[in-house]
């Protein structure tokens, strides 16, 4: 194993901060490419999907739970397979508790092809409570490209990709979605590396069209009267946000 040098202090700290030099401008670009992705179009869904969850049928308006956005992980689980992706599995092991998320109006979900019979004895062997909804009777992983069937174009490299993608195959993504009383839209989706980093509310609202709700976000006009924004001195224990 290669480990770093041994140096002296000063030898570290000079080190570290030509490094902070690069982590400040990374940080000033990352701002930035958020801005870009909330300036994307969005569109609008105008498709009826009908999903199974624990309370029974549920639209995609429903999974809002009356909430402005959505944020949809699209969890690896085939209909065939008898447990959920090994890698979706711990991404969604660091995924923190959903009242920060909700208390700045957005919801978040798991959805997987794998029929609800299979998704439910397997969530409760990972101990998960959030959201989880199956997509079995729909087209909805097809439709947002998580999920492509034999012979179907698409990126190669999902689980199941087989030789040049021919076979047919799962990838992990998110989407996200913003409401507008009835109407849905889908405003952005990422799918496999584009997943590297997420997990923490911040980072899944920086995917979003309204973003953290904070005043110094570009574009202007996005911020929210939801509640405590992302980040500030507002923010709350989690027991203590008002829903």
């Amino acid at each position: 194993m290669t480990l770093p040098r041994i140096v002296s202090r000063e030898q570290w700290q000079a080190a570290r901060e030509e490094l902070l030099v690069r982590e400040k401008a990374a940080t000033r670009a990352r701002d930035a490419l958020n801005a870009d992705r909330r300036r994307l179009p969005m569109v609008e869904i105008d498709k009826e999907y009908v999903f199974e969850g624990g309370d029974g049928k549920a639209t995609l308006l429903d999974l809002f739970e009356g909430r402005q956005q959505l944020v949809v992980y699209h969890f690896m689980f085939a209909p065939e397979w008898d447990a959920g992706c090994r890698s979706c599995s711990a991404f969604v092991d660091q995924i923190g508790h959903l009242a920060h998320l909700r208390a700045r109006g957005t919801e978040f979900a798991v959805i997987s092809r794998a029929p609800y019979t299979k998704i439910l004895p397997f969530k409760a062997r990972m101990g998960w409570t959030l959201p989880w909804y199956s997509s079995y009777d729909n087209d909805f992983n097809h439709d947002f490209q998580a999920s492509f069937e034999a012979g179907e174009a698409g990126e190669a490299g999902g689980e199941g990709a087989g030789d040049g993608g021919r076979e047919a195959y799962e990838r992990p993504g998110m989407s996200c979605f913003l409401r507008e009383r009835e109407r849905i839209f889908h405003t952005y989706s990422t799918y496999e590396r584009g997943l590297d980093g997420l997990g923490s509310t911040t980072s899944l609202l920086d995917l979003t069209a309204l973003g953290r709700q904070e005043e110094w976000e570009k574009p202007e006009g996005r911020a929210s009267a939801l509640g405590a924004p992302a980040g500030s001195e507002r923010i709350r224990y989690h027991d203590e946000y008002e829903d």
